[in-house]
């Protein structure tokens, strides 16, 4: 054979080994799965999203494709939630709503996590609060794989509030809070009067004055979503803006258990990192709501007692709702020992 022909036979065999290799990496995947997220595109929810999806994609060989839809492409948490238990939607990284059992917003009790230390503790995997967030959601058809912790929440506002960190005074500030009893009864006990708004509309009702704050989100929230409209930034850390890794039980059950693995695994590396990066990410958006012109206020943890304190008084309220035995086994496992 000539150098000639040897030289393209060697070249023709390369393009059909990188041929057959690209065919292989971008073969179409053998399982598809909706992964929906309520945060915007550039916030760092959706980033550990992708980065899940990634990682799934080259640990199975690209047999399985993780699609993410954020900013509440596919409903808000409340449907989504709902589609995930028929099994119409496959993952999110959402809040968990507690229409279908009130006992779900155990994971958004005000004023029993202090600081990060406290978050590594107890939101950690096979903890008392992982453990029992996911036999409460398993109940209902949803498996829980994770949290993704967002930081510590504040309160946002278009107008000051009177003496922030005195819970005997009126705020003068009618503020947005979650459709949830933990969120109203704190919010309340801080010296706030409340209402209750869906998540999609409350960029237009700050703009409109159907409210003057928020409560219930995080920095990193509060900046994407509605740093065009808040004037003030409370940051009183009287609870913890946490998302969680959900997916399908219907979903759960058609994976096998390498590829059960595979994603379990995707999803602890990302809920460790958001733990890692939560007070990194609540200094970077204050200092991103400040360079936006909002007045940001940070107290010390002794300026703070009070608002823990009100927060802390709530808790004997939610029996009614929670049930005695989950409140008393709560305030037993969480609640601060000094």
């Amino acid at each position: 054979m000539s150098k000639g022909k040897m030289y393209l036979s060697l070249v023709v065999g390369f393009v059909v080994v990188f041929t057959l290799m690209a065919g292989a990496a971008f073969a179409a995947p053998e399982i598809t799965l909706k992964f929906a997220g309520q945060s915007p595109s550039d916030h760092p929810a959706t980033m550990l999203m992708n980065e899940i999806a990634k990682e799934v994609a080259e640990k199975s060989n690209g047999r399985i494709e993780i699609k993410v839809y954020p900013a509440s492409q596919l409903g808000d948490y409340e449907l989504v939630y709902e589609e995930m238990i028929r099994g119409t939607i496959d993952m999110s990284c959402t809040s968990v709503p507690s229409q279908f059992d009130p006992r779900l917003e155990l994971v958004y009790i005000n004023g029993f996590v202090k600081g990060y230390d406290d978050v590594k503790r107890i939101f950690a995997p096979n903890t008392w609060l992982f453990n029992k967030m996911d036999e409460l959601n398993q109940r209902l058809g949803v498996k829980l794989l994770g949290f993704f912790i967002e930081g510590m929440i504040g309160t946002g506002t278009v107008k000051p509030a009177n003496e922030p960190l005195n819970p005997n005074v009126d705020k003068g500030v009618l503020i947005r809070v979650p459709n949830m009893d933990v969120y109203k009864l704190a919010a309340e006990a801080m010296g706030y009067r409340t209402v209750t708004i869906p998540w999609s509309d409350v960029y237009q009702s700050l703009q409109t004055g159907v409210c003057e704050g928020v409560n219930g989100f995080s920095v990193a929230a509060a900046y994407t979503m509605l740093r065009d409209v808040l004037k003030h930034w409370y940051m009183t850390n009287y609870s913890l803006e946490c998302l969680n890794y959900m997916v399908s039980m219907k979903t759960w059950a058609k994976l096998s258990p390498e590829d059960q693995k595979i994603i379990a695994e995707a999803v602890a590396h990302a809920s460790a990192k958001s733990i890692e990066e939560a007070k990194a990410n609540d200094e970077k958006y204050m200092q991103l709501m400040r360079d936006q012109g909002i007045e940001v206020h940070t107290y010390s943890p002794e300026e703070l007692v009070p608002i823990a304190k009100a927060c802390a008084s709530t808790w004997p309220k939610l029996k009614d709702k929670m049930t005695p035995e989950l409140i008393d086994e709560f305030i037993k496992e969480l609640a601060p020992k000094d």
